[in-house]
C-alpha cells in the first residue's frame, strides 16, 4: 500500500473522529452536482455519481442533502455553475502531485494554489508534467474481517487487477470500468467493503523522511483544506511510523 494511500485512510479516520463533516459534506456536495450535470441524475448509468452517493452515505450525509445535490446537477434545482480542473506541480524531494478541483472562480481558484506550493517548498508546473506518472485505476477498500490470502483469491475471482495492504487494511486495485461489477461481486461474497472510487495511482514513488516528509504531509494537508479541492494525490512513500507521528504532531 502505497504512502499517500496509508496517509489518506489516517486523516479518513481522524475527520470522522473530530466529527469535520462540514467540510467534507461541502466537497461531496460539489462532486455530486458535477456527476449529475456531466452524466445525468441515474446514479445505475453514472458510475461517477454512485459513487459519490456511495462515500456521502458512508458519511452520513441526510438524505435530503444528498436528493438536492443531485437535482441542482440535473438543473432541477439553482445551483452554482463549477468548472473542473486539475493542477499539477512538485513537492519537497521531487513529489509529483496532482490536486483536482472543483471552482466556480479560477481566477481565485488558480493563485491560491499556486501560494501553497511555494509556501510549502514545491511548484506548481504546466499541465501535463507529472499527469504520466498517475494510471487512473479503480480502488475498493476492506478493513478488518478477512485473512488476506482469502482475499486475494475472492478479488481476483471477480476480475480485480491486484490486491495491496499491511494486513489490517487492503485496497483491491481494478479496471476504472470494472470498479462497480468487482465491488458488486464482493459484496455479495461477503467482503467487508468501507469504500470504492476512482483514484490515480502512482506508477512509482519517491521515498520520503525527515524535513521533506514533514513538508509534503503539510503541504497535502493545506491543499486539502481548500473548499475548491476535491482530491489531492501524490507519489510519496513515507514509512508507516513517520505517518503515525506525523499525524499526531
Amino acid at each position: 500500500m502505497s504512502g499517500h494511500s496509508k496517509w489518506a485512510q489516517i486523516k479518513r479516520k481522524k475527520a470522522k473522529n473530530d466529527q469535520q463533516r462540514g467540510k467534507l459534506f461541502s466537497k461531496l456536495i460539489r462532486e455530486i452536482t458535477v456527476a449529475g450535470r456531466t452524466g445525468g441524475g441515474d446514479p445505475k448509468g453514472n458510475m461517477r455519481l454512485k459513487a459519490a452517493i456511495e462515500e456521502a452515505k458512508a458519511v452520513n450525509m441526510p438524505a435530503d442533502t444528498l436528493k438536492r445535490a443531485v437535482q441542482k446537477g440535473t438543473g432541477e434545482l439553482p445551483g452554482e455553475s463549477y468548472e473542473e480542473v486539475t493542477y499539477e506541480g512538485y513537492g519537497p524531494g521531487g513529489v509529483a502531485i496532482m490536486v483536482r478541483v472543483l471552482t466556480d472562480n479560477k481566477n481565485r481558484t488558480a493563485p491560491e494554489i499556486r501560494h501553497t506550493f511555494s509556501k510549502f517548498g514545491g511548484n506548481l508546473g504546466d499541465i501535463g508534467c507529472v499527469s504520466w506518472m498517475f494510471e487512473r485505476k479503480g480502488i475498493i477498500r476492506v478493513e478488518g474481517g478477512m485473512e488476506e490470502d482469502e482475499l486475494l483469491t475472492l478479488a481476483l475471482e471477480a476480475g480485480a487487477l491486484d490486491l495491496r495492504g499491511d494486513g489490517k487494511a487492503f485496497e483491491v486495485v481494478t479496471a476504472p470500468e470494472e470498479l462497480e461489477r468487482v465491488r458488486k461481486t464482493l459484496e455479495e461474497r461477503g467482503v467487508p467493503i468501507s469504500q470504492a472510487e476512482l483514484t490515480l495511482i502512482p506508477q512509482s514513488t519517491v521515498h520520503l523522511e525527515g524535513k521533506d516528509a514533514q513538508q509534503v504531509l503539510r503541504l497535502v494537508e493545506t491543499l486539502e483544506e481548500y473548499d475548491d479541492v476535491q482530491t489531492v494525490y501524490a507519489n510519496f512513500d513515507i514509512p508507516d511510523e513517520v505517518l503515525e507521528s506525523l499525524s499526531t504532531a
